[in-house]
């Protein structure tokens, strides 16, 4: 007899992603165990060099699509492939039960800016009518939708740095609700011009040094980074229906808002320790059965510092001391809205393969955060507590105090 709350568990049955550190979600995974990194040390912001739209995707569809689009696109051929859906053969659903939730932060920015010199330089009647459906937010889900007739809802999560994260945990709710059989989620950015780095950098959120070094002494702010991760959901018993593979689970969600200041973390960490809190209840896991966290860890003084006090208050020091613990962000910079996304899929990569990435950059972890088990090298994981399955933990923070947290499981590992 099946477990009707296993049955509507929500379950991963594919994920893509593009970084700076290639193309593909396996790539992703391998080079950050291998502790490679795409932060040169130079520069305040890091693209993905390789990655070249009109090698993925048609030539009209990149004319008229923004960068942060066109990763989307080309993570979701790689999340959507996995799931069992190619493009241009029938779907595994119907077309008007699969809805797309797409985070992004900051839209087309390099798509705004072009135009704005267009029209600087020659005029208003040479800027493009396409500006405006490229650098609007909403862009991304909505050329998912039309690129493969999804008709269910489609929309953007745009709450910063957590964007991508709130989109995963919206396509959960839609599942839970019976509005979607499946549900297309994640987030994109491309936002790596001098502009945009010149006002984080007048806001003490950059690197000066152009280096990303979370959790370190010597840490000096981001680096801005580039890239999309996309994820499949579906519940369980639907996945089972139609004979999917499952790479892991979505246990928990939750989000939380620190109504305090539109960049400033609370002070307190209060909001963010209860987003933590109630998206490990929501998961029916404790604190003592994680077996990975993949902290937001962003390499600013202040956002390291209240995280760390953040993660203790809802986990419990104990349990915070002893949990393997590192941060994509010194490999990948800080993706904004792409990261929450990206970042859930490093975590249950690490789950499955069982091995936790290090995080590039830190060379002497910073005694002031209190005890923490800092991964600074590949670490094997293994499940907590007699717990059968592994579980990690992802956590995001956006400007404007919005926090969020995931809950990630895998099967089969002791």
């Amino acid at each position: 007899m099946s477990d009707p709350r296993r049955d509507r568990e929500v379950v991963v049955t594919g994920f893509g992603a593009v970084t700076p550190l290639g193309v593909g979600a396996g790539v992703l995974h391998e080079r950050a165990v291998a502790g490679d990194t795409a932060v040169a040390g130079s520069h305040p912001a890091v693209r993905q060099a390789d990655f070249t739209a009109g090698d993925h995707l048609p030539r009209n569809l990149v004319r008229r699509t923004d960068r942060f689009t066109q990763l989307a696109l080309v993570a979701a051929e790689e999340a959507l492939t996995r799931a069992g859906h190619r493009t241009g053969a029938p779907s595994p659903w119907l077309p008007e039960r699969v809805a797309c939730v797409i985070g992004c932060g900051l839209g087309g920015t390099a798509s705004f800016e072009a135009q704005r010199e267009v029209y600087e330089r020659e005029g208003a009647g040479f800027v493009s009518p396409l500006m405006i459906p490229q650098m609007m937010a909403n862009a991304a889900a909505a050329h998912l939708s039309m690129r493969h007739g999804f008709r269910g809802e489609s929309l953007c999560v745009a709450s910063a740095c957590s964007s991508g994260a709130q989109a995963v945990g919206t396509g959960m709710r839609l599942l839970a609700s019976g509005a979607a059989d499946a549900v297309v989620v994640g987030g994109a950015e491309a936002s790596s011009s001098d502009l945009v780095a010149a006002a984080f950098a007048n806001a003490g959120a950059l690197s000066p040094s152009g280096s990303s070094r979370p959790f370190d002494r010597d840490r000096d702010g981001f680096v801005i980074g580039e890239g999309a991760g996309i994820l499949v959901l579906e519940t369980a018993a639907g996945a089972a229906r139609r004979g999917a593979e499952v790479l892991g689970a979505v246990r928990g969600y939750a989000a939380t808002s620190d109504a305090h200041h539109v960049t400033a973390p609370a002070p307190d960490g209060g909001p963010a320790a209860r987003a933590v809190t109630l998206a490990l209840r929501e998961a029916s896991v404790a604190p003592g059965e994680l077996a990975y966290l993949n902290a937001h860890g962003t390499g600013t003084a202040l956002n390291d510092r209240l995280e760390c006090e953040a993660l203790r208050g809802a986990l419990g020091a104990d349990v915070l001391a002893e949990l393997p613990l590192s941060s994509g962000k010194g490999a990948l910079g800080h993706l904004f809205g792409a990261a929450g996304a990206v970042e859930a899929i490093a975590t249950l990569q690490a789950l499955r393969h069982g091995v936790a990435p290090p995080t590039a950059g830190l060379r002497r972890p910073d005694p002031a955060l209190g005890p923490l088990d800092l991964v600074r090298a590949p670490r094997k994981l293994t499940a907590r507590a007699g717990a059968g399955r592994l579980f990690g933990l992802s956590t995001s923070f956006g400007f404007g105090g919005h926090n969020a947290a995931l809950v990630l499981a895998v099967e089969g590992r002791s």
